[in-house]
């Protein structure tokens, strides 16, 4: 099925849309993008403008030559009104599939957002930030520049993140430190009780043990994932 597009959005030079999209009045896209399928975006969303960095030559994004890397977006994800997504400077700005970005968040060049990632109103990255699979974070929490969410992770309402925050930890406050696990997550998700209940412990001790930890095989892809960005357990 042919796309969706309201007569008042701006669709520019450089841009691949995907089939089954629906693109909301008054949207603006600009490219390099690149764009799956059946994803829905709202009304004042702007993907693709060049990242904020002072000297950066902004050029004309929505007429002219793109003078940026880009951003891509995977499946069936929703982008609600007044998001921006910012190209990315060193790499694409990647959002994956199936996430649910909602009202007026901001996603900073280079960023990389994992599948089924959820963002509440509000959220703002820097640029560099990277979002595993399935992480939650909620309404009006920030990230600061470099930092690193694992998969699974669940970050509170008003968190302002300046360390990474591990696999299916539930983690908050100003600035955020781990609480505890993400168990209603982990429980979503199908983990078993056994290996939540080893997480939870380890979340909860006042200092986990330094030596190199092997997870339950059900956390084992969730590691794999965190150890090769972050080279800790």
């Amino acid at each position: 099925m042919a796309s969706q597009v309201h007569p008042t959005a701006i669709i520019g030079p450089g841009v691949e849309l995907g089939v089954d999209n629906v693109v909301g009045p008054y949207a603006v896209i600009t490219g390099p993008c690149r764009i799956g399928d059946r994803n829905w975006i709202g009304a004042h969303a702007v993907i693709g403008s060049p990242p904020e960095n002072r000297g950066h030559d902004h050029g004309l994004p929505w007429g002219g030559e793109p003078v940026a890397l880009g951003v891509e977006i995977g499946d069936d994800t929703t982008l609600r009104e007044f998001i921006t997504v910012h190209s990315g400077t060193g790499r694409h700005t990647r959002i994956g599939s199936r996430c649910f970005v909602m009202n007026k968040s901001h996603i900073a060049h280079d960023s990389l957002l994992g599948d089924d990632v959820t963002l509440s109103p509000h959220v703002a990255f820097a640029g560099h930030v990277e979002i595993g699979p399935g992480a939650t974070l909620g309404m009006a929490s920030t990230v600061h520049q470099h930092r690193i969410v694992g998969p699974g992770a669940m970050v509170g309402m008003g968190a302002v993140v300046t360390r990474d925050v591990p696999p299916y930890a539930m983690a908050y406050g100003s600035p955020a430190r781990v609480r505890g696990a993400n168990e209603v997550g982990m429980t979503r998700r199908g983990i078993d009780a056994d290996a939540i209940a080893v997480l939870a412990e380890r979340y909860g001790a006042e200092a986990p043990a330094a030596d190199a930890w092997t997870p339950p095989e059900a956390l084992r892809p969730a590691w794999e994932w965190w150890l090769a960005r972050t080279g800790t357990d």
